[in-house]
């Protein structure tokens, strides 16, 4: 670890600070007003948070087009210069976060392999790291962790778990939350770890601690019987209890395991004694927030619950050790919220009165006397910015990406369309600049089995800014509608999942907002393999298609990565493989342009799919175009400058030339 001493910045970072020398960008079709440049810049300012006592703020940050994320530190009460600059050279500091009023905690990665060999391999390697902000010094424990708790009445320590350092965003491993993790008390004066729970066959993680560190809630998969169980123990308590079993073997119970949100997701400030579940019970088809009495072993009273989504998770008080239940989080036209809090409702409205372009307002970290907090907003007009409020004053500090202008942006708006079997797909559209009918990109998302709620989407907002309208359908499987909404996909890849996105294109077609002679398709990961599919429909509504990251030979996915063990989880999967249609066997029925890239270190859809695509797609003696970003992985995070550069230079020529006649 490096220490910087000398300030390179007179105050926190804006145009000035990112040295840039924005080109002009290149003539297109649909002209975009915001260059490329810099709509590839990775996130300016990635994070900010004040510590608990309210003196200081830390900032995670990168200053130019192609260098590192660093730290600094500042007075709250002096925002002119940092305190302390730290970096991680030869390694690249990739998140840090408060865990006391002198202590930080973080990790580092470090690019130390060639190439991906094994499906969730990994390029980089990670090390958890302390900092010392009195005593100005590093302490690190090599591997890869996630903060667990901040242990409030143990100051010198935190729990800590093994794990993704910076959660999975897609969350479409169905297994790794049954493999075995080892937790961990880790000292931040020292780096050094105490083992405190490690995972087995029958116990493999813990899906809830409470912030005492108690392991509080875990569910596991019986192998012996298909059934899902789900335990709990009681403060103090050092065994499991069994309060809950669901029968695996009834694909219609899926939704309990791949949805990912069930299960206890907090406990009651006064009562350590009551939990909070979220689950569908009584056969009803939205899930909904219910107490959980842990001295009974009994569901008791349902909280809340909404009729056209799934309560996902919930909000506690914002301000630190206060473990306070104040809302239930379900999806809608952004991340919504059932209030039990007045005050901390009031004071979100507040903020959100007071915010410019105000849309996803977060309280992401606040002081313990509630005086100073960081609030960070997140919306269509908004790549994400950051602002102080302390004293009753509010001041932006950063933005995500500080060179792009609201005005530029665009509106999304939410809206619901009926499939052709009459099915109601939520959906988010973006909407360009001018008058329509506008082209089209249909913008399906990854998983499948995930939420999507758009805030900020970059892919959108450049597709936007070139021109483009963009529909990103919650497609059937979709999570947060409901189990029907997911059910009903069972066994459709390539089938009803697809009509879904074709069906949303058409619908914007009736309402005259689109030329029907100008639609795309853009995926990546499972929106990939959805376009790769989009290639080879019969009367193709669509004029091209671009697949990133793509599920190209689903089969051979399927087979590498099978669990027969799980007979119902290998069912499911193996209706995404081998049963659903798999876009390597379709390349003789490819009847549009095609557009394909691919990241070179993909860990979780790996480099092979694009390689063998490639040589099928050419022996069939099709035209397409092929596009490796080196040394990229399948996250967004692992995507730098150089390849959102050459990515969306690519895009947006292709679009606007070689999709379809004379280009989109």
């Amino acid at each position: 670890m490096k220490l910087f001493k000398a300030p390179l910045m007179a105050a926190m970072v804006g145009v000035s600070a990112i040295g840039l020398s924005v080109a002009a960008p290149s003539d297109t079709q649909a002209q975009a007003s915001v260059p490329i440049d810099v709509w590839a810049l990775r996130d300016v300012v990635n994070a900010v948070q004040v510590s608990p006592d309210g003196q200081h703020v830390l900032v995670h940050k990168v200053e130019s087009r192609e260098g590192e994320y660093l730290l600094e530190i500042y007075n709250t009460n002096d925002l002119s210069k940092p305190v302390r600059r730290l970096n991680a050279d030869p390694m690249e500091i990739i998140s840090a976060q408060w865990v006391s009023d002198n202590f930080i905690f973080g990790t580092a990665w470090q690019i130390n392999r060639e190439q991906v060999k094994r499906p969730e391999q990994d390029i980089r390697d990670y090390l958890a790291f302390s900092y010392d902000l009195e005593k100005n010094k590093f302490s690190k424990s090599d591997g890869e962790f996630q903060l667990i708790s901040t242990l409030p009445n143990e100051p010198d320590k935190i729990l800590i778990g093994g794990g993704n350092a910076i959660p999975d965003p897609t969350g479409v491993d169905p297994f790794a939350a049954f493999r075995p993790r080892a937790y961990y008390k880790f000292n931040l004066k020292t780096g050094g770890k105490e083992l405190v729970l490690k995972g087995n066959s029958k116990f493999p993680v813990v899906q809830r601690w409470d912030s005492d560190g108690n392991p509080r809630y875990t569910s596991t998969l019986d192998r012996s019987d298909g059934k899902l169980k789900e335990y709990y123990r009681k403060p103090g308590d050092s065994s499991w209890t069994l309060f809950q079993e669901t029968d695996l073997e009834d694909q219609g119970n899926l939704y309990r395991v791949l949805g990912g949100f069930h299960g206890i997701a907090g406990f009651s400030a006064e009562d350590p004694n009551i939990g909070y579940l979220i689950d569908n019970r009584n056969g009803e088809d939205k899930a909904a927030l219910y107490e959980f009495d842990f001295r009974t072993g009994q569901v008791g009273e349902k909280l809340v619950a909404v009729d056209n989504a799934d309560i996902m998770g919930i909000r506690t008080h914002s301000i630190p050790g206060n473990d306070k239940l104040v809302a239930a989080r379900y999806p809608g036209a952004k991340w919504e919220y059932a209030w039990f809090d007045a005050d901390e409702k009031a004071l979100y409205d507040a903020l959100e009165q007071q915010i410019p372009y105000a849309h996803q307002v977060s309280i992401t970290s606040r002081s313990t006397d509630g005086k100073t907090m960081i609030v960070s907003n997140r919306g269509p007009r908004d790549p994400g910015s950051f602002w102080l409020v302390k004293d009753g004053q509010l001041a932006k500090l950063g933005s995500r990406n500080p060179l792009v202008n609201p005005e530029q942006l665009s509106d999304v708006k939410f809206i619901r369309y009926p499939a052709r079997d009459g099915k109601m797909i939520p959906a988010y559209v973006t909407v360009p600049k001018g008058e329509g009918p506008f082209p089209l990109i249909v913008m399906p998302h990854g998983g499948p089995h995930v939420p999507e709620v758009v805030s900020y989407d970059e892919w959108g907002q450049v597709l936007a800014n070139a021109g483009y309208m963009v529909l990103q359908p919650g497609y059937r499987m979709t999570v947060g509608w409901g189990q029907d909404h997911f059910d009903s996909a069972y066994g459709e890849h390539g089938g009803a999942m697809q009509d879904d996105k074709d069906d949303g294109a058409l619908y914007l077609v009736e309402q005259g907002l689109v030329d029907p002679d100008r639609i795309a398709m853009f995926g990546w990961s499972y929106g990939g393999y959805a376009a790769l599919v989009a290639l080879s429909r019969e009367n193709n509504i669509y004029q091209c298609a671009i697949a990133g990251a793509a599920v190209a030979d689903a089969e051979k996915q399927y087979l590498g990565r099978r669990d027969g063990d799980l007979k119902a989880l290998d069912e499911w999967s193996k209706r995404r493989g081998t049963i659903g249609i798999n876009p390597i066997n379709e390349v003789a029925k490819v009847n549009i342009p095609l557009l394909m890239v691919h990241p070179e270190d993909d860990r979780r859809v790996m480099y092979y799919h694009f390689k063998d695509y490639k040589k099928a797609f050419e022996a069939a003696g099709k035209q397409g175009q092929f596009v490796t970003l080196e040394d990229a992985d399948h996250f967004y995070t692992t995507l730098m400058y150089n390849h959102q550069q050459q990515f969306y230079t690519k895009m947006l020529d292709f679009l606007a030339n070689d999709c379809g006649p004379g280009g989109l």
